[in-house]
Parts: structure tokens; C-alpha cells; sequence
């Protein structure tokens, strides 16, 4: 059986996420640099079955595009050309960053640790994943 795959993307950093071969539970798999994230994927899909992405969407209040929105849009739209077999999944990521942050909290990571780079980008990708294998 194939995975599913969720991105945090952000400027600087996406955050990753992964199912497990049943398609039930998220697990954070890694952050990476976003300008590296290409030579990742490729690497990353020589090795897993992959049949959808889902891409988080950074929405404002009342659902209108951030500065962010159109940073992931750009990130689907590359996917979509170098991975035209690979579904995509938009979804709201709105509050996912706070979410994460209280699960770390809540998971008895110390206040060194939640501040690592990164460490949010990952959760915020799985807190997303999850949601969405929720939602379906």
C-alpha cells in the first residue's frame, strides 16, 4: 500500500510528515530546508510508495491569501509538474503552528527544544496529516 505525504512549506523551512503503510497515523518524518526540498523529494520517493500530498495552505482569518499562500501554491504547482501521478491535497493550515506548539508543550518538550528550528515545521505538518486522514 502507498503513503500519504503532508507538507508544511514555509519560506525558509518545510516540514514533513508521513502515514503509516495503512494510511492511519501521521508521524512527523523530517524538516527541511525549503530550497532543498526537491533534491529531498527525490530521494524520499525512490523509497516510498507515495499516492497523495497533502499541502498546507496558509489562510488569514477570514480565508483570504497570505503572504504565505502563495508560497505553497507555488509548491504545488512544481509538484504537480514533476510528479503528475501524485495527487494533491490543499488544506487550511490555519492553527496548526499553535496546535503544534501546544502538543510540544503538552509532550514535556522543554523550552530549548520547542524552540529548535524545525521542530514545529514537522508537528505542524502532522497535526495537518492527521487532520486530513480525520477528515476522509
Amino acid at each position: 500500500m502507498s503513503k500519504i505525504l503532508a507538507f508544511d512549506v514555509g519560506g525558509r523551512r518545510t516540514g514533513i510528515a508521513i502515514t503509516d503503510d495503512l494510511q492511519m497515523i501521521a508521524t512527523p518524518l523530517e524538516t527541511v530546508e525549503t530550497r532543498e526540498i526537491w533534491k529531498y523529494l527525490a530521494q524520499l520517493l525512490e523509497k516510498e510508495r507515495v499516492e497523495t500530498v497533502v499541502v498546507g495552505l496558509p489562510l488569514g482569518l477570514r480565508g483570504e491569501a497570505t503572504d504565505g499562500t502563495a508560497i505553497a501554491q507555488d509548491f504545488c504547482e512544481k509538484f504537480s509538474k514533476k510528479y503528475p501521478l501524485i495527487k494533491i491535497e490543499r488544506v487550511n493550515e490555519q492553527f496548526t503552528s499553535k496546535l503544534a506548539s501546544q502538543a510540544l508543550i503538552a509532550g514535556g518538550a522543554k523550552k530549548k527544544q520547542r524552540q529548535k528550528k524545525g521542530e514545529l515545521d514537522k508537528v505542524s505538518a502532522t497535526i495537518m496529516l492527521q487532520e486530513y486522514l480525520d477528515w476522509r
